[in-house]
């Protein structure tokens, strides 16, 4: 029998070769079944709507420190709530972060990807990709998963990152398409109605605080005309997710500092169920 080198616990020859900073090429060429992009449906088959969970609304927005970026919890099965704490925004490296709305199952393994992606270039290449590099990586994702998506499992991240002492948010289609917003963005079924809360609320300059209540009412408004998202949950205590990235990196804002938030939200949209005003 052939000596096989990883049976010894020893790397095999692949590890052993010259390649790109890619680890996405590395496994297409060494081990593709391990790829999520790689499609788990023959060709033409389409997926029966409802048949997989999706992920719903997920926002970005700018402000004073850096960028914000925040998801709602819920995630759908047709007509049915198949999860009510999924976790939709997950730090791709120090000061990246990566949000999802789409396939569950499927996204959740791009993100992990995508993470890895960008820790091994940073320690093949010695240091770490410029934010216009980690959307264009994000975007070749998209595009190896295009197949996926026209059989109706698709996915549609939300990138937000610091750099040169500011935020940036970059959003996808499902073709890898990558356009960069000014100010905010949202994505997901809900998020025509998040838009709209955050050209409301939303102005340059905002504290922390600020920022976050916006993101609050934005996704308030989604779930309120979006069966597919989720508000805040007081009697089970889930709340969205809140997390900024600045100067200092990633930081998820403490459950005990987003339930308060929420329950403010809550109390302001009690007195007035249509929401704030825009500032003068």
């Amino acid at each position: 029998m052939a000596y096989d080198a990883t049976e010894a616990g020893r790397l095999g020859a692949e590890f052993l070769t010259p390649g790109t900073a890619s680890f996405t090429e590395f496994l297409a060429a060494h081990r593709p079944r391990l790829l999520p992009t790689r499609s788990p449906l023959p060709d033409g088959v389409r997926a029966a709507p409802g048949t997989a969970p999706h992920g719903t609304t997920v926002l970005a927005l700018a402000y004073r420190d850096g960028v914000l970026i925040a998801g709602d919890r819920r995630a759908t099965m047709g007509n049915l709530i198949a999860q009510r704490d999924l976790e939709k925004v997950h730090p791709a490296d120090d000061h990246t972060a990566v949000a999802f709305a789409g396939t569950v199952g499927l996204a959740l393994d791009m993100v992990k990807l995508y993470q890895v992606e960008l820790t091994h270039f940073e320690k093949i290449e010695g240091t770490p990709m410029s934010l216009a590099a980690k959307a264009r990586r994000l975007s070749g994702m998209l595009r190896d998963n295009l197949g996926q998506a026209m059989q109706g499992l698709a996915v549609v991240p939300l990138l937000a990152g610091y750099e040169d002492g500011r935020g940036r948010i970059f959003g996808f289609d499902v073709a890898g398409g990558t356009y960069e917003k000014t100010g905010f963005h949202a994505e997901g079924s809900g998020s025509p109605f998040a838009r709209g809360a955050l050209k409301k609320l939303y102005r340059p300059g905002m504290t922390r605080r600020e920022a976050a209540l916006a993101a609050l009412h934005a996704l308030w408004d989604a779930a309120d005309d979006d069966s597919a998202t989720g508000g805040p949950d007081i009697g089970r205590r889930i709340f969205p997710v809140l997390s900024v990235i600045t100067e200092d990196g990633f930081e998820r804002l403490p459950e005990a500092e987003t339930e308060e938030l929420s329950r403010e939200t809550a109390e302001q949209r009690r007195v007035r169920p249509d929401g704030p005003n825009a500032a003068p």
